[in-house]
């Protein structure tokens, strides 16, 4: 996941400002799911699925497929969609609109009514080559290895938590749809917008990044991403002879940036820093324009919109005469806020969990970003997210996933595709 970066401080920051998602995840947080028998024998699937999903992690991770390299992805595309065959579903592939990745699509049918979608992908972020110093390896209850968490995992409990429910004979769904992109680490730019419109014509969007391990979870909100530039433009002079006859674009730059760093506080729900800048192309020569460029997070809607319009209030005035600053902002994934219908059926997992005598979280929000916030864009599906595997050190040396969490998020997965067959209300308008 792109956003695995957790900005816990604009975390906290939202759930002191009460913002939607914080305040009613929080109150799911503490609901007491009525305790009821497991389903033996889906409980029991799943066990003896185990030791396939461990052998399919193995097969994926060994696979190396960054965002960037069209050999690995391929290869990751081909292994997915072999899969996907057999467990019967008719396969299509799509390139991305942009860069060297491939969409892998799947679609089941079945004899229900209601349209379901699970999502995952098969890019990471790590360079090609990383298996000589990072290996696959299993280290007690530990499975290491790069993408494996994230997003691997996701796609082992989407193949096995579906063979699961073949088996069991279960066609109790209109549709199944699985989507596996390529280039949600570099902000699913070839695929959101097919994410988003496919979702908008399904019920009940599963999204599958990791969960956390200590608590598990499942995720209700993740923060929209941005790129805000500041572009200033002023006039070249010679640094020595004639500095006066110049209007320095690094220094009005400066100025702005003090009068903008901490513009997002006067937008509840968004969050901007800038990282970048740049300026001049010779030591001895006034240069004549700057840029700088800031991460933007955001978890309400408009918040790229009300963000923009007070940047620009803020430098309409220049402090150098004769230079003009101007704000552009890139939009990237949109926020993921989950619907009331989207947590009160995320608060079903937590009595799936109580039926194995485990807990699980609602995680109310993240400072990251997630493909949940293409899938939710529309408003027309019920989407939750964080039905992938349980893992830590994503992005990271030793990525690893828990065996011990194997079993408990097949058996979440499958219960809660059965209990989404079932839902007599909610899902896309007509």
């Amino acid at each position: 996941m792109i956003l695995r970066q957790k900005a816990h401080s604009f975390v906290q920051r939202a759930a002191r400002k009460s913002i939607i998602a914080a305040a009613l995840g929080m109150a799911l947080v503490s609901m007491k799911p009525a305790l009821a028998a497991a389903d033996e024998r889906l409980l029991q699937a799943a066990r003896a699925e185990q030791d396939a999903v461990i052998a399919s992690l193995k097969d994926m991770v060994n696979i190396e497929s960054p965002s960037a390299d069209a050999q690995g992805i391929a290869r990751m595309a081909d292994y997915t969609e072999r899969r996907l065959k057999e467990l019967g579903a008719k396969v299509d592939r799509r390139n991305s609109t942009t860069g060297p990745g491939q969409i892998v699509i799947g679609t089941l049918k079945g004899t229900g009514s209601k349209r379901l979608m699970l999502i995952a992908h098969m890019d990471t972020v790590y360079p090609k080559g990383i298996l000589a110093s990072q290996p696959y390896r299993v280290e007690g209850n530990r499975i290491y290895g790069p993408g494996i968490a994230d997003d691997k995992g996701g796609i082992a409990v989407i193949l096995h938590g579906l063979k699961m429910l073949n088996d069991a004979g279960w066609k109790d769904y209109a549709t199944i749809t699985v989507l596996f992109n390529s280039d949600e680490e570099v902000g699913s730019v070839g695929s959101g917008e097919l994410i988003a419109n496919l979702a908008a014509e399904h019920d009940v969007v599963f999204s599958c990044e990791p969960s956390a391990i200590k608590p598990e979870i499942l995720l209700l909100g993740a923060a929209g991403t941005g790129k805000v530039t500041m572009q200033v433009r002023g006039k070249s002079a010679h640094a020595g002879a004639n500095p006066e006859l110049g209007r320095n674009a690094l220094l009005e730059m400066s100025h702005q940036l003090i009068r903008t760093q901490d513009a997002a506080k006067a937008v509840p729900g968004t969050q901007m820093n800038w990282t970048m800048a740049q300026a001049g192309r010779v030591v001895n020569q006034i240069p004549e324009s700057a840029t700088a460029t800031a991460d933007m997070r955001l978890t309400v809607s408009d918040g790229f919109e009300r963000l923009e319009r007070e940047l620009k209030e803020r430098v309409k005035t220049p402090v150098i005469p004769d230079t003009v600053t101007e704000i552009s902002i890139e939009r990237g994934r949109p926020p993921f806020v989950a619907s009331p219908a989207s947590r009160e059926f995320a608060a079903q997992g937590q009595a799936v969990y109580a039926e194995m005598q485990r807990e699980l979280t609602l995680l109310p929000m993240t400072g990251g970003a997630t493909d949940a916030g293409f899938a939710a864009r529309s408003g027309k599906a019920i989407v939750v997210e964080s039905f992938g595997l349980a893992g830590a050190g994503y992005h990271a040396r030793d990525e690893f996933i828990t065996v011990d969490a194997i079993v408990p998020r097949l058996y979440l997965l499958a219960r809660m595709l059965q209990q989404a067959g079932l839902m007599k209300t909610g899902g896309p308008a007509k």
